[in-house]
């Protein structure tokens, strides 16, 4: 039986950590992210220690055409995948009004639309096939609103909706759906967002191995949400939906304020 894994944002961080610990459990990949050259390292890396069979591919997809791209190069080179995993997608900092219109348009681009696009095809391709699975990395950013980030804060929470909103209708079809809403995590995303300074990048980030694991164990067990940490957990399901939305706005802003 296969148990193929296709993963986007493949190149670094969380999604390489996806991809390092489906082939610690025997799975084969797709990977894929813009940079070729870390791709093609990990495809060494992977086939000489765990005998898996590695497909790279180095694409962007930040569109939905870019995205039914990937999938018609998948499906052309007759490759199942039984798992998907969303990691794709990214930030960035300040004012809404002071910020280029185009980043943020290009944000929604691929943290949404991009990932609806290739959850469509290829959850049509394993109802067809009879089942499999999807993991979206989402955000602890996706339980509230997020003054300084705020085009980022409304993607993530579009993906933990979307996420589980899926799983419901899937299920009949033996197919899952899981979010991963990680807090801090130690990769490219505090310089690439542009976060240096502020109160959250000073926080002790969790590692992306961890977060990583985390996800994909809550994937394998069918789950709608997985926190990596107990004390975001409980904070987030039962303080912050308590506290008035005036405060929440206050905190989460002086935690992005530089």
């Amino acid at each position: 039986m296969s148990n193929t894994a296709l993963i986007t944002g493949a190149s670094s961080g969380i999604g390489m950590e996806f991809a390092r610990y489906h082939a610690r459990k025997g799975g084969d990949l797709v990977i894929v992210a813009r940079r070729k050259e870390p791709l093609d390292a990990l495809k060494t890396e992977l086939e000489n220690a765990h005998g898996v069979n590695v497909t790279v591919i180095a694409q962007d997809v930040g569109s939905p055409a870019q995205a039914k791209e990937l999938f018609e190069k998948v499906k052309a080179d007759e490759i199942a995948v039984d798992v998907l995993i969303n990691n794709a997608g990214f930030g960035g900092h300040g004012s809404f009004l002071d910020r280029d219109l185009a980043k943020d348009q290009a944000m929604i681009d691929l943290n949404i639309s991009a990932l609806v696009t290739l959850s469509h095809h290829f959850g049509n391709d394993m109802r067809t096939r009879g089942g499999g699975r999807m993991l979206h990395v989402s955000s602890t950013a996706g339980f509230m609103p997020g003054p300084h980030q705020a085009v980022y804060f409304a993607t993530k929470a579009f993906v933990t909706s979307f996420s589980q909103a899926i799983d419901q209708e899937m299920r009949d079809y033996g197919i899952t759906s899981t979010a991963l809403c990680p807090g801090l995590v130690n990769t490219e995303f505090v310089a690439t967002a542009n976060l240096e300074g502020t109160g959250l990048a000073g926080q002790k980030g969790a590692t992306p191995a961890s977060v990583a694991k985390c996800g994909y164990d809550a994937m394998m067990k069918g789950e709608l949400i997985a926190i990596n940490e107990p004390r975001l957990s409980f904070l987030l399901n039962w303080l912050t939906p308590l506290m008035p939305r005036r405060q929440v706005l206050k905190m989460v802003e002086g935690m992005q304020k530089k």
